[in-house]
């Protein structure tokens, strides 16, 4: 075996997806329930879709369950998705099916890259791309240890058609767009709503209501449409997110084909 063959596989592999993803249809940052459920369904339709995630792992808040107890809850509206998907629920009583939170994760991810989605790990997603149309066409990466090193490296950019925001909680490229050239988003006040406390079943029922287009070329999905338009956070229950992801993804093929 020689060293600089196997180097030089791992570096000619990576860069020639790299390259193919400088072009995209659909780019999403955040590698959550939502990310993962959506890039599946785009890559499913032939969509091509990358994923960009700041983290080594991926995979959000699932690994975690609740509390760090790893199991977590999908109601009978997210059921489908987990059969689709080949995941075990079992149910705990009408209505409630608990799921491990090791093969949820694994298993989005495994469904999305086999369906034909890439994921990215160790970059982050530090701008976008907008131009005189005053739509999201792109995003600015860098790599994650660049950062966490705090360098003053330069970053490189990609196009895409489509954005999404899944980035959970802090919904990261919503703020970009409002905080850095004062986009004005499509919800009640124009910019970031915040997320309220937590309200399990208005949660639920919100994050795949709130999955849209907020502003033009820039879809939020999951915990982010939570905090964009200021629904309750709902913890270690998964089925409004991987509903969420499965809209996203809907509406994202729909604005193309409109493009």
């Amino acid at each position: 075996m020689d060293e600089v063959v196997i180097s030089r596989a791992i570096v000619e592999s990576y860069m020639k997806e790299l390259l193919e993803a400088m072009e995209l249809d659909v780019a999403i940052v955040g590698t959550g329930p939502a990310g993962m459920t959506a890039a599946y369904y785009l890559a499913k339709e032939k969509t091509k879709v990358a994923i960009f995630e700041r983290k080594l792992s991926v995979g959000g808040g699932i690994w975690g369950g609740g509390m760090m107890f790893n199991k977590a809850v999908v109601q009978d509206e997210g059921k489908g998705i987990l059969d689709e998907f080949g995941i075990t629920a079992t149910q705990y009583q009408k209505g409630y099916y608990v799921v491990d939170a090791i093969e949820l994760a694994s298993t989005l991810c495994y469904r999305a890259v086999k369906a034909g989605a890439k994921i990215f790990n160790l970059i982050s997603v530090e701008d976008v791309v907008i131009k005189e149309d005053d739509k999201v066409s792109g995003l600015v990466l860098n790599w994650s240890t660049v950062h966490l090193a705090k360098l003053h490296v330069d970053p490189l950019a990609i196009r895409s058609k489509l954005v999404i925001d899944a980035t959970g909680h802090d919904c990261e490229i919503c703020h970009l767009v409002t905080e850095k050239v004062g986009g004005k988003l499509r919800t009640a006040t124009r910019g970031i709503m915040g997320e309220k406390s937590m309200w399990v079943e208005m949660g639920e029922r919100k994050v795949p209501e709130n999955t849209r287009e907020v502003y033009p070329g820039l879809i939020v999905a999951g915990m982010a449409a939570a905090a964009v338009f200021g629904s309750p956070r709902m913890g270690p229950i998964f089925g409004g997110m991987l509903l969420s992801g499965k809209k996203a993804a809907r509406l994202a093929i729909e604005l193309l084909r409109q493009s």
